[in-house]
């Protein structure tokens, strides 16, 4: 290559470089190759998400819990599915069909391909998430039976021993099972672990902060 045609390769080496690493890139690509499809299938034309997504953070236990609840309670705040093992599409449905097969053979139970639940934090850790299966699966199980009733006040007091560990109030925690994306922006967790981020981002302030600090609270 002569000197001209190498300064235009490594100019455009570098816009695929800040594109791998974009997640707003990676984000337009996928969701014009679904567009399409989806539009040709239906005969129409337009956008097929509502909205532009949104890139939050989990910094802490608490801030995954509520995003991994909210995510597998979809299909249940939409009237698709009555319970968790009939939600399609939803990593609890896997944990729990896994989980099914597992005691019928007497095998491991993670044959799902997700990261696995391993337990409460402690020494010697393996990799995988910090809850215990049944205590999740216990959760997602109170929270989409609430969302179904659609009661006011209709929380019952048995709260899951996961909130009791984590510290989060069940109100809180029924309104994050709703709402998870419309309170926080970019970082989510404990106001305390929010601050260390900012402070590690040399970020002044972070919008939310304030919310982070009344929904994973106890009070």
């Amino acid at each position: 290559l002569g000197k001209a045609e190498w300064n235009a390769l490594s100019e455009q080496v570098e816009k695929w470089r800040e594109r791998l690493m974009s997640i707003s890139w990676f984000m337009r690509c996928t969701n014009e190759s679904i567009a399409r499809t989806a539009n040709k299938e239906d005969e129409v034309t337009g956008r097929f998400w509502e909205g532009r997504f949104k890139s939050q953070a989990l910094l802490d236990e608490k801030a995954l819990a509520a995003c991994m609840a909210y995510v597998d309670l979809n299909p249940i705040r939409a009237r698709m599915a009555k319970t968790p093992e009939e939600s399609e599409h939803t990593s609890v449905k896997r944990r729990i069909k896994a989980m099914l097969k597992a005691r019928q053979h007497k095998t491991s139970t993670n044959q799902t391909g997700l990261l696995p639940l391993v337990g409460y934090p402690r020494k010697d850790m393996p990799e995988g998430l910090p809850f215990r299966l049944t205590d999740y699966l216990e959760l997602v199980e109170w929270t989409g039976r609430i969302i179904r009733e659609d009661k006011r006040g209709a929380i019952p007091a048995d709260m899951p021993p996961l909130l009791e560990r984590l510290n989060i109030d069940a109100r809180h925690w029924m309104y994050l099972s709703k709402h998870f994306e419309s309170p926080f922006k970019g970082l989510v967790g404990s106001a305390h672990t929010v601050r260390q981020a900012c402070e590690k981002l040399g970020k002044q302030w972070s919008h939310g902060i304030k919310q982070c600090e009344t929904l994973f609270s106890s009070t």
